[in-house]
């Protein structure tokens, strides 16, 4: 009797354990649950980790896992854009209808008919100019500056004036020949910011706007024109005061075929 006594009291006695001890574990790992701080060594902070969230596990529980941290602003494995630099390689001018063939054009850091391109054109090259202040490499969207001589060197781009609209040009550069159709012309003044600003722009004549297109400007001297009218304005590099441009846009490009 005392011992069918006993064992009633037990079960209730365990009921009350097994409840205290699930009631626990459901604080410790349940959610909601707060994170507590741990402590450091002597005379530092204590760090506190991260909150826990609960994801389903898919079995009809639910598992406690720490919340992502990380620096504000910064992005998880995706790359910074960049803009793309130019190509800085020599290439080759070729255009059909004024007898050009495979003319080497030679860039440059600067500005176009600055010291460094007179030099590389008085050696009877072309001259390409990239950086802040100059333009874009061959096949790339924006001005493709090239700067020749038309009279003296052996005049490359002697005939450049010539050019009529629908005229083609080709660039070979890094095993590639991008193909230009001349859609303009323009006059640049070397005495005019302004027009100097027109010829260097990304967009030829509209300084400021963002380029789309790839485009490609020729330009040489209008020294038999000026002098004709009467101006015989010379910088320190001999330049008259004009330049004559075409401007031509990218229509097609190819692999180079080999010789």
């Amino acid at each position: 009797m005392y011992a069918t006594y006993r064992s009633r009291a037990v079960v209730p006695a365990l009921a009350c354990a097994v409840i205290a001890v699930l009631g626990g574990s459901s604080a410790v790992g349940g959610s909601g649950a707060t994170a507590t701080a741990a402590a450091g060594p002597p005379g530092t902070a204590a760090v506190t980790a991260p909150a826990a969230t609960s994801e389903p596990t898919g079995a009809g529980t639910t598992e406690a896992r720490p919340t992502a941290t990380g620096t504000p602003g910064e992005a998880s494995g995706t790359p910074s854009p960049h803009a793309p630099s130019p190509r800085i390689v020599n290439a080759t001018l070729t255009i059909p209808s004024i007898d050009i063939k495979a003319l080497k054009v030679v860039p440059y850091k600067g500005t176009t008919d600055d010291w460094p391109g007179t030099r590389i054109q008085d050696r009877g090259l072309a001259a390409s100019p990239y950086g802040p202040d100059g333009g874009v490499g061959p096949g790339q969207v924006g001005n493709y500056l090239v700067t020749g001589h038309r009279l003296s060197a052996g005049g490359p781009l002697n005939k450049v004036p010539s050019l009529k609209t629908g005229d083609r040009v080709y660039v070979t550069a890094d095993g590639t020949t991008y193909e230009y159709r001349i859609t303009e012309s323009r006059i640049t003044s070397f005495r005019s910011a302004a027009s100097l600003a027109d010829q260097r722009a990304a967009v030829p004549g509209e300084p400021g706007r963002t380029p789309t297109k790839a485009m490609i400007t020729l330009s040489t001297c209008a020294t038999p024109e000026d002098n004709a009218a009467g101006n015989f304005w010379r910088d320190d590099r001999h330049n008259p005061e004009h330049r004559i441009d075409r401007i031509g846009e990218l229509v097609a490009e190819k692999k180079a075929s080999t010789p």
